[in-house]
């Protein structure tokens, strides 16, 4: 098997939309590698479940998969024979009967974290002023301007239901841990990479490497479908 015949399967996380793999997707194809962005609504986790396999119908051939944070938990809960791989982009992966949020909420937040509650239509909206504070403060102030603008909101329904048997125990996964990630801290991540058994790749990047060093994103993507080739 070539590499040219592997899939990348791309998830996004909360607040943002496949656009956000724009910059991967571009440099994905550069090097011949085929790559499509999975829309989840985030309006619950088994929606998300359901578009994320819906996604994997329409590919052919095998897959590695990958998420960006929320979407951690989303990609292990497929159970798609097509997956040989997962790749986490400073994700949230939590284990068996556990919730996104146990994961998410289990070191203190970052000083710069923005506070997160719903609201009146029960919605997760992340303030405008998070963006260049701790979601993005690598982009650039264009960049961060756009990730607000077109921002959308994430359900509670999406992080509070206990997950099933993730699919990292039954496949290779690669973790790349964002060491200056003020959403979900780097000391974090390396305890979820590190009981998955993942391939562990730190970078100096923030929580949306995808959008403010997609070179770091691209390089962990291309070594896992080596790996599967």
């Amino acid at each position: 098997m070539a590499s040219n015949d592997v899939n990348l399967v791309l998830a996004h996380g909360a607040w943002a939309d496949g656009s956000s793999w724009l910059k991967v997707i571009r440099a994905l194809a550069a090097e011949g590698i085929k790559a499509v962005a999975a829309p989840l609504p985030l309006t619950s986790f088994e929606d998300d479940v359901a578009a994320l396999d819906r996604t994997l119908e329409r590919v052919s051939g095998p897959v590695v998969l990958a998420g960006h944070a929320y979407a951690g938990g989303v990609i292990a809960a497929t159970r798609s024979e097509k997956v040989k791989a997962l790749v986490y982009v400073a994700a949230l992966a939590p284990d068996e009967g556990e919730t996104v949020a146990d994961v998410f909420y289990r070191t203190e937040p970052h000083p710069q974290a923005p506070k997160l509650a719903p609201d009146a239509h029960g919605l997760i909206w992340l303030p405008d002023a998070a963006f260049a504070a701790a979601f993005a403060q690598n982009a650039t102030a264009e960049e961060q301007a756009l990730l607000a603008a077109v921002q959308r909101p994430i359900s509670p329904a999406c992080i509070t239901v206990a997950v099933p048997r993730p699919l990292w125990k039954d496949r290779p996964s690669w973790f790349l841990v964002a060491e200056q990630d003020r959403m979900i801290a780097a000391d974090n991540q390396r305890f979820m990479a590190q009981r998955m058994r993942a391939t562990v790749r730190p970078h100096a990047v923030d929580h949306a490497p995808i959008v403010s060093a997609p070179e770091a994103v691209v390089g962990v993507l291309c070594e896992a479908v080596r790996a599967v080739s």
